[in-house]
């Protein structure tokens, strides 16, 4: 970027003399506010997809809403060729996106919220670890030695949509320290359900494949480094990973999660150098007489950059992909997803029960005992305003997998539609019923709002 002798010098960040950043409490409580609020309205419209796919999968139109999914999806340029269903098209290529804002957040978390310090990232961190280890272990006591042994990896996730969904229904009753806990815990989650399906759910391996998404990961930290900005170039090296990871043989949603925390976390100037900028041109545009048009437009286009460059690409990206991902890319893949013939054989099939009784009984308890123990060797503390009553609640509500246990289920048993349709059933009712528990544990035992108990 050009700039002119007659701009006041603009500071990068990280240049002698640069401005320090903002408030560290204002970069994590802004994001935070605006990702909970987009989960919440998110997550009615997730459960709105879901009861749909449900009623037309049990309907008269089940087999034509089956077949529709199947639809063949064909994109090919000379010899290259990728041929997948609609279903896969949103599986592999969609949720892709949705993996990456997961990086993202991961990312966040890392740079600027609860993750950037030991003793904060301990209760969450903990919290997490056993709400993937007890219900991978409640689902391996019913499974383990039997055909449905692969989908233990079922009911480790969190869905972040829903449950800030209902910690919105719930409303002020709900310490603020509560639902930064619940949200962080489920961002590790996810980082722990992207390791498990990149490890566990991973087959044939490509090593050419696999040799060309790292030179392309290579490219991208390069092209960090070099501060090229251009968000196309991402895109074009991104696709080329996307594709070579797909065709490694590993799921190509763990291309998007990685080229998220790969995204630059800090603005390239400081909000400074944008005011000192603005002062410049405002300067410069009063003393230019009309014939200097040129130059007015390279003022204005130098202080349109500076003010896009004075936002960090993680938020950029994160602001413009996020309601794309809540409203769009989620709610289709539940009706893609959720829709599930439910029958008496389904509802008793062994293995929805592991899902079932992993998300009911194996989160909450793996979330409850290993904060409880963080906690009480001292290596962390409850929040402000939480106490153990509360937090058992919002373990409950960590059992609503959804969105990541039913993606999980779809690679455990990719290829066996029965065991696809129960592991699909243990999650709905598993999801549903930590649902309704954790709801009530929260009204039962968080205190009532001060003017509500004046009434």
């Amino acid at each position: 970027m050009r700039i002119p002798d007659w701009l006041p010098d603009i500071h990068h960040p990280k240049r002698p003399g640069g401005e320090p950043p903002s408030a560290p409490i204002r970069i994590l409580i802004q994001p935070v506010m605006r990702f909970m609020h987009i989960e919440a309205a998110s997550g009615v419209l997730l459960l709105l997809c879901t009861v749909i796919a449900l009623f037309l999968a049990n309907s008269q139109w089940a087999d034509q809403f089956v077949a529709f999914w199947q639809t063949p999806v064909v994109f090919s340029v000379g010899d290259f060729k990728l041929d997948k269903t609609l279903l896969l098209c949103i599986n592999d290529g969609l949720m892709t996106i949705f993996f990456f804002v997961v990086g993202l957040e991961i990312k966040r978390e890392f740079v600027f919220g609860e993750l950037r310090e030991f003793r904060k990232a301990t209760l969450p961190a903990a919290a997490a670890l056993g709400g993937m280890v007890a219900p991978a272990l409640v689902y391996l006591i019913f499974q383990l030695g039997s055909p449905g042994e692969r989908g233990w990896g079922i009911p480790m996730a969190t869905d972040i949509a829903f449950v800030v969904g209902f910690l919105a229904i719930l409303g002020k009753r709900v310490p603020f320290g509560m639902k930064i806990l619940l949200l962080t815990l489920a961002i590790v989650d996810d980082l722990g359900a992207v390791l498990v399906i990149a490890a566990a759910y991973t087959d044939d391996i490509s090593t050419t494949a696999l040799a060309v998404a790292a030179a392309g990961f290579v490219v991208t930290t390069l092209l960090n480094a070099l501060g090229v900005r251009a968000i196309s170039v991402y895109v074009l090296v991104g696709a080329v990973i996307w594709v070579a990871v797909l065709k490694s043989g590993v799921h190509p949603t763990v291309a998007g999660v990685l080229l998220g925390l790969l995204t630059p976390a800090s603005a390239w100037f400081s909000r400074e150098s944008l005011l000192r900028a603005a002062e410049g041109v405002i300067v410069q545009l009063k003393q230019d007489n009309d014939n200097e048009e040129e130059h007015h437009e390279d003022a204005v286009q130098l202080l349109s950059n500076t003010a896009v460059e004075t936002v960090s690409p993680l938020d950029r990206l994160e602001t413009a992909l996020h309601p794309w991902v809540g409203f769009f890319i989620m709610p289709l893949f539940a009706l893609a997803n959720a829709g599930v013939s439910v029958d008496m054989a389904g509802l008793q099939s062994p293995i929805a029960l592991a899902v079932a009784l992993g998300l009911i009984i194996g989160k909450p308890l793996g979330i409850f005992s290993f904060s409880w123990l963080a906690v009480k060797i001292g290596v962390a503390r409850l929040p402000d305003g939480v106490n153990w009553k509360g937090f058992l609640g919002a373990a409950c509500l960590g059992g609503i997998g959804f969105t990541m246990s039913l993606f999980i289920a779809g690679l455990a048993f990719k290829g066996d539609a029965d065991m696809l349709s129960a592991g699909k059933i243990g999650t709905l009712i598993g999801s549903g019923v930590s649902a309704v528990l954790g709801c009530a544990l929260l009204l039962w035992f968080l205190p009532k709002p001060a003017s509500a108990s004046k009434k």
